[in-house]
């Protein structure tokens, strides 16, 4: 059985289960976050103000700061953007 990371304080959680392998977390992760509906300050969110969330470390995989260029593997992986609240 999979273990579920604790979700942070003050932050809004995407979750990608994926087939296959992806080469890049900030496309991926884009994508996901325009199409999801909870929470639409973030679904409208530009690429500059999207690229300033990483620059910050305000976006997480199992609570480390990830990278736009950062991999993903195949499987469900939980991420969390900090500054921002779940509906």
């Amino acid at each position: 059985m999979s273990h579920v990371p604790d979700q942070p304080e003050n932050s809004f959680r995407v979750v990608l289960t994926l087939n296959h392998r992806q080469p890049r977390l900030d496309t991926l992760l884009l994508e996901a976050i325009r199409a999801q509906e909870e929470n639409s300050e973030l679904q409208r969110i530009s690429r500059t103000a999207f690229k300033t969330l990483f620059n910050e470390k305000k976006i997480l995989i199992k609570g480390q700061a990830a990278k736009p260029s950062s991999s993903v593997a195949a499987g469900t992986t939980y991420v969390d953007i900090l500054g921002f609240e779940q509906a």
